[in-house]
Parts: structure tokens; sequence; C-alpha cells
């Protein structure tokens, strides 16, 4: 079976929820701590295996390209006498592949992961990773969700229990039955209502899709905010070819909200034991 090389990553939203700071940088620029959330999405993508980064971006977006550039010249001057500066310049290996494609109007989504078509070959599978999930987790996050699609060459979903006042931000699934923390997913609901939720389950930013998934988000029709939802596409690869989900082993924070964005700066300050004595005592 081919090998799973390659990963999407959407990157052209507006950011709304951060402005006034996301007006001049992307919010996938935002750090937890010192380093950006991009970053911390495209080292699961490369420690998984994948050598092929592919941004769907924006105009207003050229920061991130600049964020993975290997600045020669800087890394010269931090060199001889700041080492430790010039190592935190390695944000990409050299032989890591970077693609960037402009997304042109944010419709969704579906539509950003639609704009990879042409750089994915028919016989192969693909990531998508949204950085805005950020995971924290002693497995990959993204490895269970590549070794469970290669086995069954169906489309596979992350998902995690969700609270039910959440649900309906989210596309939720109705599991059929789990094994080793991977099931059959028999339906798939974007944004439900509480009572029409399928079960407590929600689908979070980590894919893996084949190729076919670009059929379906061709045919899906535009939401009633404009979007092509990746769920709909989901839903008819469910009908056809099959879907599957993995349950996340590990944290995770939504920071594409101002709450999960300040809960994870705060639970990677306090692994770092200056941090979290100084934070221990500014609290007390």
């Amino acid at each position: 079976m081919k090998k799973i090389t390659k990963a999407v990553f959407p990157v052209g939203g507006m950011g709304t929820r951060f402005l006034p700071a996301t007006k001049s940088i992307p919010k996938e620029l935002l750090p937890i701590i010192d380093k950006p959330l991009i970053q911390y999405a495209v080292e699961e993508a490369i420690e998984a295996g994948i050598d092929t980064l592919i941004f769907i971006t924006s105009s207003s977006k050229h920061a991130i390209s600049d964020h993975f550039d290997p600045m020669p010249d800087l890394r010269e001057k931090f060199a001889e006498n700041k080492p430790h500066l010039a190592k935190k310049l390695d944000t990409i290996p050299l032989e890591v592949k970077r693609v960037f494609v402009p997304q042109g109007q944010p419709l969704g989504l579906g539509h950003a992961v639609l704009q990879a078509e042409t750089l994915i070959d028919e016989d192969e599978m693909f990531a998508v990773i949204l950085a805005d999930d950020f995971i924290q987790s002693e497995v990959n996050p993204l490895k269970p969700l590549m070794d469970a699609a290669i086995n069954s060459q169906q489309a596979t979903v992350s998902v995690e229990q969700v609270a039910q006042e959440r649900l309906s931000s989210y596309g939720v699934i109705a599991p059929k039955q789990w094994q080793n923390d991977v099931t059959k997913v028999d339906d798939i609901v974007e944004k439900p209502v509480v009572a029409d939720a399928p079960s407590e389950f929600g689908v979070i930013g980590r894919y893996v899709l084949p190729h076919k998934v670009f059929e379906y988000l061709k045919r899906t029709q535009q939401d009633h905010s404009g979007e092509i939802q990746l769920t709909d596409a989901l839903f008819e690869a469910m009908k056809g070819e099959g879907l599957q989900a993995v349950k996340l082993n590990g944290q995770r924070f939504d920071c594409g909200s101002q709450e999960g964005f300040v809960l994870a700066n705060l639970h990677v300050a306090m692994q770092d034991e200056d941090l979290k004595q100084s934070i221990l005592k500014a609290l007390s």
C-alpha cells in the first residue's frame, strides 16, 4: 500500500475571533509560549512521516511562508555567539517540501481541501491538519489515523467526546462498534442541535482522506453560510467506500477560541518548571 506522505494545512481563514491581532498576524502564527500553532502542526506531520506540506493560504498570509524560510543570513549572525538562537531557526528540515496554494475566497474547510486536488495522486491518501486544534499527547495524534486509513483504505477522522452543550459546534458521528479506539461510522451530522446529535463524539481537526473525497467536494452544495463543508463530503464517503473514526488519545485545546488559546499557553507553561513557579507565585 502506498505510504501517506502529504498533508494539507488549511490556513486561509480570516481569524476574526482574534481581531485586531489578526489584521497583520495570521492566527496560525499566534504562539503557544514561543512556538506558533502552525509549527506544532507541521512538526506533528513530519514526525508521522509526512514529507510534503501543502498550505492552502490567502494573499494576506505571506508571514507563514516567511516563518518556514531557513533565513541563512540570520543563522550566520547567531551561529557563533548565540547558537541556541540559531537552533530555533530550524523550523522545518530542508528535505521537506513546502507548497503554497491560494484559496481565493475563504469558502469553508471543504473548499480549502479541494484546492489541493491537483497535488494529490489518484492512488494516494493524504492528511488534513487544522493548526487551531492544538494537541498534547504522548502518542503522535496523526499516526493512529494514518495506520487505520492504510489498513482499511477508507476516509478516517479523529474524534473526541464533547460536552453536550458544545456539540452544536462540531460534526458529530454515530459510531458503530469501538475496537481498540477505532470504529466504523454509521452517520455524521454537521453542527446538530443537542437533541438530534447521534452521539457525543465530535470530529476534530485531524483527517486522513482518499483522493475520491475531491469528487464528493465538487458535488457538495454551499450551505446557508455560503461555505462548502467537509462534513458533507465525508457523509458521501461514508455511504460509498465507508468512513471510520479514531478516538483521540491526548488533550486538545481549541485555539480558534480565546479560551482555548489561553488554556493551551497555560498548559505548556506549567510544563516548564521556571514558568510554572512564576505563574504559581503570581497567582498566590
